[in-house]
């Protein structure tokens, strides 16, 4: 692909939309940008696309025809191939702990005080700390702003008097997905709510999201 990318969303920054792409048989697998989702295509690997469309991405003339090559790249598009995520989607499934998507699972709020931060602004505690026998897993941590985290210390929640305003839970591999995703469009947002756990507290908050209309916006 080379001369001009065209874009068709309108937005602050439309080229960084990100395209989530899934296997043949529907299973989400991972963000990519446009030039890798213009490459799949190109190479004949995608097997199909859904969503709405993204990008035209304008490749070189025929010499034959003079025609210029086109390519159409969607905001979902299956490819062939992998079965990675087969494996990746079982209840046993231990998506990898970091911050950003930890702050992202609780949307950024405290889960002692309450209160809505910056990621700058927030921690990783552990509920019962490691000095405790605690363990650095996603059922163990949670989202605290710097004063709450400072006031529990080396504590339990009970040991400090604090309370929880949520219980942690460990992603699955599809919301871990939806975590890591920088600007989600209301289509790739509905396409992944259908791969959530219904008990899960993310499928219940994306859907009021998407009842309410709208993006799921890049974190703070």
């Amino acid at each position: 692909m080379h001369d001009i990318t065209q874009s068709l969303e309108r937005g602050p920054h439309p080229l960084a939309q990100q395209v989530l792409r899934t296997d043949i048989a529907g299973m989400p697998l991972e963000w990519i940008d446009y030039r890798e989702a213009a490459r799949l295509y190109h190479t004949a690997q995608v097997a199909y696309a859904c969503g709405s469309l993204l990008f035209r991405v304008r490749g070189g003339f025929n010499a034959h025809t003079g025609r210029r090559s086109v390519i159409e790249v969607s905001s979902i598009i299956a490819t062939e191939g992998g079965l990675l995520a087969l494996d990746r989607n079982t209840a046993s499934y231990t998506p990898p702990l970091n911050n950003k998507t930890l702050f992202r699972r609780d949307a950024n709020i405290c889960l002692y005080c309450g209160n809505l931060f910056r990621a700058s602004d927030l921690t990783r505690d552990h509920v019962t700390p490691i000095s405790q026998g605690g363990r650095d897993r996603w059922t163990n941590v949670v989202t605290a702003c710097r004063r709450c985290n400072n006031h529990k210390g080396g504590r339990t929640p009970e040991q400090a008097g604090m309370q929880l305003i949520a219980v942690p839970f460990k992603p699955s591999y599809a919301e871990y997905i939806f975590l890591k995703g920088r600007r989600v469009l209301a289509d790739q947002m509905a396409y992944l709510l259908a791969h959530f756990p219904r008990s899960s507290p993310l499928h219940r908050r994306l859907s009021d999201q998407l009842a309410r209309g709208g993006e799921w916006p890049e974190p703070m």
